[in-house]
């Protein structure tokens, strides 16, 4: 088989009229050859850093919709399904994507739990790290999000390091904000990436230790604009990676979209595809071809270099994705789940005081970080209530692997002016997450998600939307234009009951994140991520309970 096109050689910086050559999904020549074919070919995009379960889709559905943007392999962290179903739950993923031709390259989740300040559905410790490690269907140690035990000699996190350099694998990073010496320690237990970065001086002094960084343009955390300016001098160790991807958002497009708006920026084609297609599969060790002799034929052609619109997406030789069409086959799943919590009723979320002043959660639109603001609750009955004339929204964090009281807080930012919303895609325990502006409508966004053992919500009077996610509480069961329509008619309900946000639920997802500072919620409290500990709701208040600093 023949494919012809303008030769876009990114390691060689040229553009050629030329011709590939195709026998058993290997590429045996290619060549020079003068014709009138404008199309370009070039190598397939990868997203150097995603985890599947955040699109709501199984593996095998999320590439359906990615081979039509020009993806052909992606770097999978699992540890979103890990949380809920350990080490079983990462061989769902691989097993699943098996089965179709996108190439997924999953990694051994790190930091299962991420703290033991929250409650997750199972453990993966330096053992089953060092098992899982040892097969050839994991290709790296995924996030080290214990940043605090890695700088203070934690002997169970410096195990789980040690097995990935064992296996000569590399250790991908999760440090957001960490700057000088802390930095430098942890580079140097042997950290190699940073996807967390979130302005261009952070990015450049980890850039200057030797550390890879990626730029981030995901759903919720979005820091393209931050650090792109970095690409000039620092392109042969940066990538593209979007972290979480709804639904709605990979069927408008994937790391297509980033190559265009930096070509449209003005930065050097070459550059940026070398991000984008070459430095992953360099740095992972990834089984893709980069249109070579003798690679496998993993390519695309795309009708221009500028907004990169993906004509052809081919992967081991086999057409996948042509004009818009996807030829990814279904396959039947398994729906595992440990949905174990039972129904709520409205007193559960009820909380008295008489504080003058409580903490609030300050939501940051585009960021995972958030801040802690003091403000005067607003107080009927003896109980603390929503407050959405100031935007002070009743927050609540509900066990879903057990019966537990839920642990309650108030957020600003959502902008709710009524009803509630709710999601069981609460990284990184995947417990239920909830925001209203009643205690009546929190109840009630809860129990539609026990009732579907997963999903996201919306909820206002009698009116309500729900996407169920019966796979794990955090995927769907369903193709991903379907999933993704009900995800946009959910979207478009909580805006209709006020919230500004972008993307309010992908936003909720990481409100209940503790290793991203500062304020956020697990279902054991109110959490510091500065302080590394759970603090009061009211400010007057220290909870001493427990002020470690080290993850164990």
């Amino acid at each position: 088989m023949q494919i012809q096109g303008q030769i876009v050689d990114i390691p060689n910086r040229r553009i050629y009229s030329g011709e590939v050559t195709i026998e058993n999904g290997k590429i045996v020549a290619v060549s020079e050859k003068e014709h009138n074919i404008k199309n370009y070919i070039l190598p397939g995009f990868v997203d150097s850093h995603i985890h599947i379960e955040s699109s709501m889709l199984v593996p095998s559905e999320f590439a359906k919709i990615a081979v039509l943007h020009g993806t052909v392999a992606t770097i999978s962290d699992p540890h979103e399904i890990a949380n809920v179903l350990g080490k079983d739950g990462v061989h769902y993923m691989i097993e699943n994507g098996k089965q179709v031709p996108l190439k997924f390259h999953f990694g051994a989740p790190s930091c299962v739990p991420a703290t033991f300040f929250e409650t997750a559905g199972a453990v993966i410790d330096s053992e089953q790290i060092k098992e899982l490690m040892a097969s050839p269907d994991i290709y790296y140690l995924s996030e080290m999000m214990n940043y605090p035990g890695v700088l203070f000699d934690d002997e169970e996190v410096l195990k789980k390091i040690a097995w990935a350099k064992q296996f000569n694998k590399p250790v991908d990073g999760h440090a957001p904000g960490l700057r000088g010496a802390p930095i430098e320690k942890y580079i140097a237990a042997g950290i190699s990436t940073d996807h967390e970065c979130f302005t261009y001086d952070e990015a450049a002094e980890k850039l200057s230790l030797g550390m890879k960084v990626l730029i981030r343009e995901g759903s919720a955390a979005k820091n393209f604009e931050a650090l792109i300016d970095l690409v000039p001098d620092n392109f042969e160790n940066m990538m593209f990676c979007s972290d979480d991807k709804h639904p709605d958002d990979l069927i408008v497009g994937h790391i297509n979209l980033l190559c265009a708006r930096a070509i449209a920026k003005g930065f050097d084609l070459f550059k940026i595809l070398q991000m984008a297609c070459i430095n992953p599969v360099k740095h992972y060790k990834m089984n893709i071809g980069l249109l070579q002799k003798n690679d496998t034929a993993d390519f695309i052609v795309v009708e221009d270099l500028k907004d990169f619109k993906v004509l052809q997406t081919y992967i081991n030789g086999e057409l996948v994705a042509e004009n818009g069409k996807s030829f990814v086959k279904h396959i039947e799943f398994e729906k595992p789940n440990n949905f174990n919590t039972s129904k709520k009723e409205i007193v559960e979320f009820e909380i008295g005081s008489s504080a003058s002043k409580i903490r609030v959660i300050e939501a940051l639109e585009g960021q995972l970080i958030t801040n802690e603001i003091h403000h005067k609750p607003q107080i009927v009955n003896g109980k603390i209530v929503s407050d959405t004339e100031n935007d002070i929204l009743k927050m609540a964090v509900v066990n879903r692997y057990e019966n537990a009281p839920p642990a309650i807080a108030f957020i600003k930012n959502f902008g709710l002016k009524s009803g509630a919303i709710a999601s069981s895609v609460a990284h990184d325990c995947h417990n239920i997450v909830v925001v209203g502006t009643s205690d009546e409508e929190i109840c009630k966004a809860v129990n539609v998600l026990i009732e579907n053992k997963g999903g996201i919500c919306a909820v206002n009077g009698n009116e309500s939307k729900s996407l169920a996610l019966p796979v794990a509480g955090i995927m769907s069961d369903k193709d991903g234009w379907e999933t993704g329509k009900l995800y946009q008619e959910i979207d478009a309900m909580s805006k209709q009951l006020g919230s500004k946000l972008k993307a309010p639920f992908m936003t909720l997802s990481f409100m209940a994140l503790l290793v991203i500072p500062d304020l956020k919620l697990s279902d054991k409290g109110l959490f510091s991520g500065n302080s590394f500990s759970f603090v009061d709701l009211e400010v007057e208040k220290v909870l001493t309970a427990n002020s470690q600093i080290i993850l164990k």
